[in-house]
């Protein structure tokens, strides 16, 4: 018989109540950082100088094809080891698991994201590039205020999308070490042997954050396809 009575009589729930919001955490931090790095790959690769292309295009690229749980990995045991040996020191002594688990998520997303960035900037109409430049924009000028605002407007869906995966694949960072849901839940299962029972609350809490941001997606949508939002 299921009960989950045994958190709260053995004193695991603000444990298990621990690794939800680290997970919320996770995920809030490395998608602002996501975002912040889409636009700067879209904004790059969008404008007219090939070093920039190449150079998104080859972190793009890495970020696609390398699993991501590898990519966690070499930030977490790989990078420290290139940085200067005082920092090097300083970061193995600290608690630095959440900080790389944070950027290896936000580069890999932000790479996936750009390319819905850049999906939506290719359905604006050029000539509204040629109009901002016309009134005296430049290149830059004209990306930032006419072209990437109604990109983004286009694009979102894709975004919102990429969200609902990054929540997922915020469960990789137990691998270093990261306190989020997934690694207190197993913490709790060494000491109680309740697998079953556990998990069975992990998949709900999950199932919990991945509807609430499909829910979120569809509103979006809606909104997009509906007159004046009405």
């Amino acid at each position: 018989m299921f009960h989950f009575s045994f958190l709260i009589e053995g004193g695991y729930l603000p444990l298990l109540w621990g690794g939800v919001l680290t997970t919320l955490k996770l995920f809030a931090a490395s998608g602002l950082f996501a975002i912040v790095t889409a636009l700067v790959l879209a904004t790059l690769r969008a404008l007219p100088v090939k070093a920039f292309k190449a150079l998104v295009i080859a972190i793009v690229e890495y970020h696609r094809n390398v699993p991501m749980l590898v990519q966690i990995l070499v930030w977490y045991f790989g990078v420290p080891q290139l940085l200067p040996a005082p920092i090097y020191h300083w970061v193995n002594a600290g608690n630095t698991e959440f900080f790389f688990a944070t950027v290896a998520l936000a580069l890999n997303y932000g790479a996936f994201m750009s390319e819905d960035l850049r999906s939506g900037l290719r359905t604006i109409p050029y000539m509204q590039q040629e109009a901002a430049w016309s009134i005296g924009l430049t290149h830059l000028q004209a990306l930032r205020y006419v072209i990437l605002p109604q990109g983004i407007r286009v694009a979102l869906p894709g975004l919102l999308n990429q969200a609902l995966r990054l929540f997922k694949d915020s469960s990789l960072a137990m691998a270093i070490g990261v306190h989020e849901l997934l690694y207190n839940t197993r913490q709790i299962d060494n000491l109680t042997f309740r697998t079953f029972d556990l998990f069975l609350i992990a998949t709900i809490l999950y199932l919990i954050g991945t509807l609430a941001l499909m829910a979120l997606s569809d509103q979006f949508a809606k909104r997009r396809t509906t007159p004046l939002g009405i």
